[in-house]
């Protein structure tokens, strides 16, 4: 069952929420409920994206497995160009 909940906006938003509705065909309630449902997927995402960042900074530094940007290059150069290229070694730290 949906929650009830008031928002007051700025006259000017409220204004130009109207039009913008209005051009998909949708009440100003229906395209503000999916502006937040897209905010809250965008920021969930956001959230997700940095947790696994952080977790695979974790694992490069327990591993000190890394590469060298300048090998890296190489091989994306390499492989867009469509030549063969070996993938680069991994160094120790």
């Amino acid at each position: 069952m949906p929650a009830t909940t008031s928002l007051k906006l700025p006259d000017t938003l409220k204004s130009r929420i109207a039009p913008l509705a209005e051009a998909e065909g949708k009440t100003a309630h229906a395209w503000m409920v999916a502006a937040l449902e897209t905010q809250a997927a965008l920021a969930e995402k956001r959230t997700a994206f940095v947790a696994e960042a952080l977790a695979a900074e974790q694992e490069t530094l327990q591993s000190g497995a890394m590469y060298a940007a300048e090998d890296v290059h190489r091989y994306l150069r390499e492989r867009t160009a469509g030549k063969a290229s070996s993938r680069p070694q991994t160094i120790r730290r």
